[in-house]
């Protein structure tokens, strides 16, 4: 059995996540506890009570995702003596890719943090508000050749690209509103659903440029070392290791397109995965998984019984 980890990113956060595993497990209350003291944040207690709106702002919703991984990994290690580096491969999406890197050490938890309370703010200040949109594509026609055609017809109108290709029935565009309006419209005809997203910014396309460029200048600064697991990157959907290359596609990223499903059908034929378990908030990426590699077993660890299972399975 080859086994994949994988990381969720936003959308995936709600009000409660973590509280069980904190409740539970030392190492999980000490890993959100050095999250809260790198952002000077009592980000715990807002991912604990709520309100849900603070908590799904996107500066506070990327390092609270991050957070609660990072919590599963620690707890797997320490108390269930399963260490995530000795996995294939690790991936996630969007921000979950940070969650990798952080997992595979190549990152400190700490550092991860304050790069994703930063993120999430430059995202959030490169668009003003309502200028953006995004949408999600689904149904059984929707693919990226039909999704990069309705974003070809909303671009006549402004900015509008394919942001998320998630798996086949499922691919989400980003960009201007006049243009993802636009392309919703054109993406109906074609036969596709469209569902508007509650984004407070128009992710993965490049009215993030300026995001992308605080990112840089951030990133620069950063210490990331070789990840002792392979990373699957995003916007390459191949295994990236060297720690220059690592911080270009984070900067890249900001803009570019998440090529999920590429990333899982690499890991499952080219790296020979047969087992993805996701690990923190929610079972979205699990979902993806199953769809986009059939073959492959697909679990998520979210509480302290996926936690207790997981390692019996091994």
């Amino acid at each position: 059995m080859s086994l994949a980890f994988l990381f969720p990113g936003q959308g995936s956060q709600a009000v409660g996540m973590g509280v069980e595993l904190a409740e539970a497990f030392e190492p999980a209350r000490r890993v959100f506890e050095e999250v809260d003291e790198a952002l000077g944040q009592h980000l715990s207690r807002l991912m604990k009570e709520g309100p849900e709106a603070d908590l799904t702002l996107t500066e506070n919703a990327q390092p609270a995702l991050m957070a609660v991984s990072l919590a599963v990994v620690r707890t797997l290690k320490i108390d269930f003596g399963v260490d995530v580096t000795a996995a294939a491969f690790a991936a996630g999406h969007s921000l979950g890719e940070y969650s990798a890197l952080a997992a595979a050490e190549a990152l400190s938890v700490a550092d991860t943090a304050r790069l994703l309370k930063l993120r999430g703010q430059a995202m959030q200040r490169a668009v003003p508000v309502g200028e953006g949109a995004m949408a999600s594509l689904i149904g059984p026609k929707t693919d990226v050749a039909l999704a990069e055609q309705a974003a070809a017809a909303g671009a006549e109108l402004g900015v509008c690209v394919v942001a998320n290709d998630n798996n086949q029935g499922n691919v989400v565009i980003s960009g201007a509103k006049a243009a993802v309006d636009r392309a919703i419209e054109k993406a109906k005809e074609l036969g596709a659903r469209a569902i508007p997203l509650n984004v407070s910014a128009p992710f993965h396309c490049p009215l993030m440029q300026p995001a992308a460029d605080e990112m840089a200048a951030a990133l620069a600064d950063a210490k990331i070392i070789a990840p002792r697991v392979p990373i699957v990157a995003n916007v390459t959907a191949r295994p990236v290791h060297d720690p220059e290359e690592i911080r270009r596609l984070l900067v890249e990223q900001v803009t570019g397109r998440v090529r999920w499903r590429e990333s899982v059908q690499w890991l499952a034929e080219q790296g020979g995965v047969t087992r993805f378990a996701e690990l923190g908030a929610g079972k979205v990426l699990t979902g993806m998984a199953k769809r986009i590699a059939p073959d492959a077993e697909g679990v998520a660890l979210n509480g302290p019984a996926d936690l207790e299972s997981f390692a019996a399975s091994l």
